[in-house]
């Protein structure tokens, strides 16, 4: 791997971000699909490693956002990313449409429920930004509280930063042609037309101002403390093994240790 391998996805403060540009077939990190799953299951071996002295430790967490349209594969990236990890010292919160106890709160009350505590890694499937995204392109709230929620997302995003928590968050970038490719495929396939949402195709009708929606999103809020990492989601394999390079490299730059006993194992004796 090249050093700092997240860079050439990752969005840096202040970039402006078109989609358009962006090609979310390319999967040039990672040409041969092949290697690219061999390599993304070492990943997740070394990553259960690091998670495991993460744990130990107790003393800091890992928060992975992963946010996408419908198809773009957040239960996928989890399923393949996290498979080897032991599911001791892992959360994962799927953001669903809020209830009426959510919604009887701030939009990030939900959010901070979900984060993880000091010693895991939590896993957002879907995450806060949906009141910035739905929200907005629906008009399900004001336009001038939509503006308000980008800085105070990152001043929640820096609270956290600042007590413990490394986030890494992964907007995963799918095409309309592979969009519906992966709908219909849900159709033809009975086992997985369980994950078809009619609702989906309304969505889809808007999907230049989700679009917008998104490249805004990561604009304002890609900071040094949570930075945005737009992956080509289009192949799944390379999909996967790019949020497993980077999160494993995240891991290893915290490098967890395991604690020190202040005893020493040759004065015990288990009889």
């Amino acid at each position: 791997m090249a050093n700092d391998f997240g860079a050439r996805f990752r969005i840096k403060p202040g970039e402006r971000v078109s989609l358009k540009k962006r090609d979310p077939a390319d999967h040039a990190a990672f040409p041969d699909k092949e290697a690219a799953r061999k390599q993304s299951e070492k990943d997740g071996y070394v990553i259960n490693d690091l998670q495991d002295r993460l744990y130990a430790e107790g003393s800091r967490a890992l928060l992975v956002v992963l946010q996408g349209l419908d198809t773009a594969g957040k239960d996928g990236t989890i399923r393949h990313v996290f498979n080897h990890t032991g599911p001791i010292g892992v959360t994962v919160t799927s953001f669903r449409r809020p209830s009426a106890v959510e919604l009887a709160h701030d939009y990030l009350w939900r959010a901070h429920i979900g984060c993880p505590r000091r010693g895991y890694i939590g896993i957002f499937n879907r995450s806060h930004y949906e009141s910035v995204l739905i929200e907005r392109v629906k008009k399900l709230v004001p336009a001038e509280m939509i503006e308000q929620r980008y800085e105070q997302i990152n001043a929640f995003e820096k609270t956290l930063s600042e007590n413990g928590t490394t986030i890494l968050k992964f907007m995963l970038h799918v095409s309309k042609k592979e969009q519906r490719e992966r709908l219909q495929a849900r159709l033809d396939e009975r086992r997985h037309r369980w994950k078809f949402n009619p609702e989906d195709l309304d969505d889809r009708k808007l999907w230049d101002q989700y679009e917008t929606a998104y490249e805004v999103m990561v604009t304002r809020c890609s900071t040094a403390w949570a930075p945005w990492h737009v992956i080509p989601s289009d192949h799944k394999w390379a999909r996967n093994a790019a949020i497993a390079a980077i999160v494993r490299a995240k891991l290893e730059e915290m490098n967890p240790k395991y604690p020190k006993s202040d005893w020493d194992p040759k004065d015990f004796k288990i009889v």
